[in-house]
């Protein structure tokens, strides 16, 4: 399904930067602007994930250490957290 959605640049030299990067790429920029966003989100969802990154860091400094799965779990609950939360926002 293709969507619409208007970009206003309110910076001029981007706005030209980004013409001239899809002209070299031969490509659209609003491919550009989608791969920026797709790259945006999944950087976002890394960063939810730091603290329990650090926190089984911490652990594991405080502890000695814990097993690999333990810390897997926590990761993948995490995650299964975040990617329900828009289905709790739509109901």
């Amino acid at each position: 399904m293709t969507r619409k959605m208007t970009v206003v640049f309110h910076d001029e030299e981007l706005y030209t930067e980004l013409k001239v990067e899809a002209a070299r790429r031969h490509t659209a920029a609003s491919e550009i602007i989608a791969d920026a966003v797709r790259q945006w989100l999944e950087n976002r969802e890394d960063a939810d994930l730091l603290p329990v990154i650090e926190a089984a860091r911490t652990e594991w400094k405080q502890k000695g250490g814990r097993p690999w799965s333990d810390v897997e779990q926590e990761i993948e609950e995490a995650v299964n957290r975040r990617e329900r939360e828009p289905e709790a926002k739509s109901a």
